[in-house]
């Protein structure tokens, strides 16, 4: 297997965490996407869409979308179960896992894409989308503050994909100048602990 790798990417970095906690290591290639190297022919034979990470197994098939990605390494290592182990515990990350790419994830990579330097002529960027964005990201940020009052992870007691999800969004949410306010106890002593783990910095 080959990972087609972004290490700055937020998707990137939840396959390399899942991979750091399964306790797994596959050679990697950093793709250079300031440059340009995902609009290549050659990569968008990988993946049309021209996004990363990508996994290249050895037969040649590609697996693109960090979540399906995942889904396929944890078939191949179910051991720790970051996406469960029973189909109520199956069914209950993946609730939260979408949960997190939806109302949390998806807002503030559109702060970040509709205020980033990076982003400043290589696509439209719309004040408004960043500002309605923004609001969304921070009320999620004070329902997952309520939320957390009662349990230690996103979806439970156990540390699941759901957790990786959060914790690299808020990794870019540095980023876009969009963090957690002090004020959110709860949320903020969860990606302190998350920060902590030694394989956030995968």
């Amino acid at each position: 297997m080959l990972l087609h790798d972004l290490t700055p990417g937020m998707h990137p970095r939840r396959v390399r965490i899942f991979l750091a906690e399964k306790g797994l290591s596959i050679p990697r290639k950093e793709v250079d996407a300031a440059g340009l190297a995902n609009e290549t022919p050659e990569f968008l034979k990988l993946n049309p869409l021209g996004k990363l990470p990508v996994l290249e197994l050895d037969d040649g098939t590609t697996l693109s979308e960090s979540l399906a990605i995942c889904r396929h390494l944890d078939e191949l290592h179910p051991n720790p179960p970051l996406l469960g182990s029973t189909s109520v515990e199956r069914a209950r990350i993946d609730m939260w896992t979408l949960r997190m790419e939806f109302e949390l994830s998806r807002p503030i990579a559109q702060v970040f894409l509709h205020t980033g330097e990076f982003y400043r002529g290589r696509m439209e960027q719309v004040p408004e989308v960043a500002r309605h964005a923004r609001s969304h990201a921070l009320a999620t940020m004070q329902w997952l503050n309520s939320e957390l009052n009662a349990r230690q992870h996103m979806a439970g007691d156990g540390y699941s994909m759901a957790d990786i999800v959060a914790q690299c969004a808020f990794v870019l949410g540095k980023a876009a100048g969009l963090r957690i306010p002090p004020e959110m106890a709860h949320l903020s002593r969860w990606f302190a602990a998350v920060s902590a783990r030694p394989t956030a910095r995968a």
